[in-house]
């Protein structure tokens, strides 16, 4: 593993934020959903159906360029960990916080 400075650390912009849209992602070459106002695709098809994203508060990271993916534009990543399986857990805050909020 190689080893960051707290300077590198400090230039990724995680914030936590609601999802409020959610399109299928039919395009994509993995089932993939297209998320938010603040537009992502998230491989989260496996443990995830739409109608339960809805008003879920996740972690993304806010400065990537956007990222051309199929027909769509990735603004933002939205985090998580993969299962034993490969497949994709959501980065989740404990409790609600204001939207925007950036992770310390």
């Amino acid at each position: 593993m190689e080893q960051i400075q707290w300077n590198d650390f400090e230039k990724v912009e995680l914030r936590v934020g609601t999802i409020v849209e959610v399109e299928d992602f039919p395009e994509a070459r993995k089932p993939a959903y297209k998320l938010g106002t603040k537009k992502s695709s998230a491989q989260i098809t496996k443990h995830y159906k739409k109608e339960d994203l809805m008003g879920r508060q996740v972690v993304c990271v806010i400065n990537f360029p956007p990222k051309q993916i199929g027909p769509f534009i990735s603004e933002c990543l939205t985090t998580g960990f993969a299962d034993e399986n490969g497949d994709i857990v959501l980065t989740q805050v404990e409790r609600a916080v204001p939207n925007g909020s950036k992770m310390f």
